[in-house]
Formats: structure tokens, sequence, C-alpha cells
């Protein structure tokens, strides 16, 4: 077994970070664009609704993928890739011809499956642990509720239901500490669109802290995750990723980090709330609306969208597209049109165009969305490029050339800081461009 001090990337350093527990820092300068590390997926298992259009093991994406013999629901790019990741797909292939229709364990059983069968096939530490081993993650165990005890009991049995021939379990104790740190550790793999790809355990990256100011941002090139700077990081920098979405307002954040990952976040941001006041921008009316009005339409939101995410499982696009038009006439009372809550409802509905091919209707959300986003993201914010993206491609379906180039173009500028200029997805969408 190889020893602990596992070898560290040039230029950073694991450190004991005040206030933090462990962290990540920089021995070097960084400048903006610089990769600062790599890393590949300890176990990563591709989301079921994308089979077929990306490789199950590399999560290549590409057209002729071949698929199982066997089960006939898992695709690869070539005999290698299906070789390669044969020791994980074993675990599901013949529990998946067996259970048929029924196979249904959630990503995050089909994750820790796979990282079981990891840990008894490589009891050494691996390339994806240098920095931090998966035994090492924090599980919080301590402060789950009954409600999060209970959801990981629910996995539990899931992943004695669905895998059995493959894997040795260990005694329910230990199952609840691995449930634990995945849902604390785990990472979530996002195309250039962030549409969702699969799941991943990537420890070195799990090292880093969180800060709503983050220097660092994580993208993805298959199952490889990448670290690049977004700001300059000085010699004896801490490194900070961001855990959770931006865009929102100070206490929506720390109450998704508190939920989430069990902390509130000390950062600048957090401490001085300046973004706070343009995020949740009111209407400029004559009579201007009572703080107790502003505070019941903020209550108000925070229902609707919560509403809004459980509706996603059940109701059709046209009720989903009317919790939208609703919530935002009601919001649009007192909100503008820039505040982050109608943000959200705008990027649901256009999502809901895009489902149902209204081009020009995810077009005109889209077009209210943009410049908003990005006052409110920080530079080189994946959701900016990704929104940019999105309208190009509009842009160019609806036939409307020059602005579809100039905003794939500045989806471009984002992505070559955030990916690297020699990224799949950069190299994609330049083609795009070439072909219209």
């Amino acid at each position: 077994m190889r020893s602990e001090a596992a070898p560290q990337p040039d230029g950073l350093e694991r450190f004991a970070s005040p206030g933090k527990g462990r962290g990540l820092r920089a021995r070097r300068r960084y400048v903006v664009g610089e990769l600062l590390f790599s890393c590949p997926a300890y176990s990563a298992v591709l989301t079921v609704s994308e089979r077929g259009s990306h490789c199950d093991g590399c999560f290549a994406r590409k057209e002729g993928l071949s698929k199982c013999g066997r089960c006939k629901q898992a695709f690869y790019c070539d005999v290698e890739c299906q070789k390669e990741d044969w020791p994980m797909h074993k675990l599901e292939c013949s529990a998946m011809c067996a259970f048929g229709q029924n196979w249904n364990p959630s990503e995050t059983v089909r994750l820790t499956a796979r990282i079981l069968a990891k840990q008894k096939t490589h009891p050494e530490r691996t390339q994806s642990e240098k920095l931090l081993a998966v035994k090492e993650f924090e599980s919080h165990l301590d402060k789950l509720d009954n409600e999060k005890r209970e959801l990981i009991q629910n996995d539990i049995a899931a992943l004695h239901h669905f895998y059995s021939k493959h894997l040795e379990y260990p005694d329910n104790a230990a199952l609840v500490v691995l449930f634990a740190q995945v849902n604390c550790n785990g990472f979530t793999i996002e195309d250039e669109e962030l549409s969702h790809l699969g799941s991943a355990i990537f420890p070195d990256v799990a090292l880093m802290n969180h800060s709503c100011c983050p220097n660092v941002i994580v993208t993805y090139k298959g199952t490889l995750a990448e670290v690049r700077a977004v700001k300059e990081i000085e010699p004896g920098e801490e490194v900070f990723t961001s855990y959770i979405d931006l865009l929102y307002p100070t206490e929506d954040r720390n109450d998704r980090l508190r939920d989430s990952y069990f902390f509130n976040c000390d950062c600048r941001e957090c401490m001085t709330k300046e973004k706070d006041k343009e995020k949740l921008e009111i209407r400029k009316l004559n009579d201007p609306p009572s703080a107790e009005t502003v505070r019941d339409m903020i209550k108000y939101a925070r229902n609707v969208i919560e509403e809004f995410r459980r509706a996603k499982h059940y109701k059709s696009p046209s009720e989903l597209l009317e919790i939208c038009e609703l919530s935002l006439d009601k919001m649009g009372a007192v909100f503008e049109d820039s505040n982050v809550y109608m943000l959200h409802m705008m990027y649901q509905a256009m999502g809901v165009c895009l489902y149902v091919q209204d081009w020009e209707g995810a077009l005109r959300y889209g077009q209210k969305i943009i410049r908003p986003y990005s006052k409110h993201y920080p530079s080189y914010s994946l959701n900016v490029a990704s929104m940019w993206l999105k309208l190009g491609r509009l842009y160019m379906a609806l036939e409307n050339r020059p602005a579809g180039v100039k905003a794939l173009k500045r989806a471009i500028a984002i992505m070559e800081v955030a990916h690297g200029k020699d990224h799949p997805y950069i190299s994609e969408i330049k083609k795009e461009l070439e072909d219209h």
C-alpha cells in the first residue's frame, strides 16, 4: 500500500485552514485561466437519461456508440472503453437484465455501489487521492437530522435490493457513514449547457473549501475534473471553489450551505452582503412597497421555487409554464425583472420552452436573463457562459446569424478561461460557427 504522504500536485499544498479544517493552498502564483490541477474520477456514473448519447465509461459525447451485448442499456465508444468500465458495469449488468423496467436505483445508490467495489479492488491510494483520501471524507454524521438519516436508510435498502451478486457489504453503520460522505463530497458532472451528465467522486477536488467569491472553477473533460484560476492567486493564498449556485442572496446561499454542507460561509460577500440589494431589486414605483410587502413577496418567491421543483416530477410542460407565468406576474408587481427570484422563474420557463421546442419563447426569456446574469454572477461564470451558448444556438436556429455569432463568441470567451482553450466543447462551438 502506498504511504499516506502521496505526491502532491506541484505548486499546491494541503494545509490546516483556520476555522475551516483542512484546505488547499497555493505555493506559487497562478494567473487567470491557468490550470492548477486535474483529478480523474475515483468513481463516476452516467445518468440514465444520457445513455446512448454519451459513453458509459469515459462520458464522451458521440454518435454511433456500441451497446453492451448483455443488458443492451450501456453504450461505449469502443471495446477499450467497454473493457475498462466492465469492473463497474458488471455491478449493474445482470441486475438490469433481471429487474427489467423495475431496475431504478438512484444515482447516489449507483455511485456508492461503485465506490464499495473500487475500495475492494483498489485498497491502495489512487491517482485521484494525491491530496485527500476517500476514507478521510467528512460525513457530518452528528449533524444529520431524522429526515436525512431516514433517506440514507432508504438508500441502503435500495443498495441491498439492487446489488447483491458482485458486492460485499460492510455493516449498516459503515454504510450510513459512506452515504453521508457521498452526500457531502459528491460532484455533479455537467455539459457545456449545464445539463446533468452524471455523478462522481473527485477526492482531491473535494479538499477545496467553499467561498461565494471563489478564485477557481471546476470543469469537466469526460470523467476528468479540471481546476482553473478565475482570479489571480498569490503564493500562500487559499484556493476556494463554490459549492453552490451563486445567483442568490446571502441568506438563501447560507440556507443551502447549512442544509447540504452544515456550515455558514464567512467570505467577504457574505459578511458585507454588498450584492444583495441589486439581487433583490424592487420596482421603482411612485408608491414604493412597504418592507412587509417585500418580505412577504420574498417568502412567496422561495415557496414557489420549491413548489416548481416538486411539480417538475409530475406536472405537464403546459402546467409548469403556467406556474412560471403566474408567479412572474405576481412577483413583477413588486420585483424588477433583474431580481434573482424573477430570473429563477424565467430560467425555469426558458427550460420548459426548450423542452417543447418553442424556440421563440425560449429566446424571449433568455434575452431577459442574460444581462442581469452577467451582473449578478462572478466573472467567468459557467451559468453566464451556458446562457450565451443557449442564446447563440437559438439565434442560429431562428436564422439570426449575426446575433448568434456574437452570443457564441461571448460564450467562448468565458469558456476559454473556465474550460481551457483546448477543450472539446470549445472546438464543437467553433465548428458550429464555421458550419452556419
